[in-house]
């Protein structure tokens, strides 16, 4: 049995964080553990309140899976603040743990900064060079590397730039354009396009944080990273088409569609 470990927070409605990724790690039938890095209370309707979890216990969750269970594999995805991405840090650096895919949640939907500018040098020098991949949608490689993205040139010279500075492969997710959902994957040495229809409907909450779980979860599995992330991205076009219309805003992607 594979395992995975997320490094993530807690979402009350079951949408997105640590809930979507241990469906998602389920679904690919790997064994999930998890480090939660803060507490929200939140649905499909928004946040209402969040409440971020010690550095100290952060740290001890993530020793006690790596001691004891280890992993194949470890997703990172939102850390809220300089304390959460240090205490991940040190972990991190103590295990070495292999296939770090770490989601570099910035920015909301809505276009809101997520972090402060001292957060985002902080993920950026501290956690970027351990990561085996990052995988930024388009207003997050816009953030990183201050360009105006237009077009699949602007994404391809965005991971360009992001390799460049942090030394790993980068995944620029292309669901903020309005053409087509093309993402752009470039390894230093070769850029590759994964193209995938775009499917009309509201219930898309928790899509960055399954990819990307789908992700670990396929090179925990043995599979090169371009072939992941083929995988991953076949698996959430999926989960968006058969999407489950709960609650009374964005509803969740479906994990186990592929189950079903």
């Amino acid at each position: 049995m594979k395992k995975v470990l997320t490094i993530a927070g807690s979402d009350s409605g079951g949408c997105a964080g640590i809930q979507a990724d241990l469906k998602t790690f389920c679904a690919h039938g790997v064994y999930g553990a998890s480090a939660i890095t803060a507490i929200t209370a939140q649905n499909t309707q928004g946040v209402r309140a969040i409440e971020d979890i010690s550095p100290d216990i952060i740290k001890s969750q993530i020793d006690a899976v790596l001691e004891d269970i280890g992993s194949d594999a470890v997703k990172i995805g939102m850390l809220s603040r300089i304390q959460t991405i240090e205490a991940v840090s040190l972990s991190l650096r103590k295990h070495n743990p292999a296939n770090v895919v770490l989601d570099p949640v910035m920015v909301s939907t809505s276009g809101h900064d997520l972090l402060s500018t001292d957060a985002k040098e902080s993920l950026a020098a501290l956690l970027f060079p351990m990561a085996h991949l990052i995988t930024p949608n388009i207003p997050e490689a816009e953030c990183l590397t201050g360009i105006n993205i237009k077009n699949i040139a602007g994404m391809e010279e965005a991971a360009r730039r992001i390799f460049e500075s942090c030394g790993c492969s980068v995944l620029v997710k292309g669901g903020h354009s309005a053409a087509d959902a093309i993402d752009v994957l470039y390894d230093g040495k070769n850029f590759c396009r994964f193209a995938s229809r775009r499917i009309e409907t509201k219930n898309t909450h928790g899509t960055g944080c399954t990819l990307s779980s789908a992700i670990a979860a396929n090179l925990a599995l043995g599979h090169p990273l371009e072939e992941s992330v083929k995988r991953a991205k076949e698996y959430i076009t999926l989960a968006i088409e058969h999407s489950l219309d709960i609650g009374k805003g964005c509803g969740p992607v479906n994990h186990m569609c592929e189950l079903r």
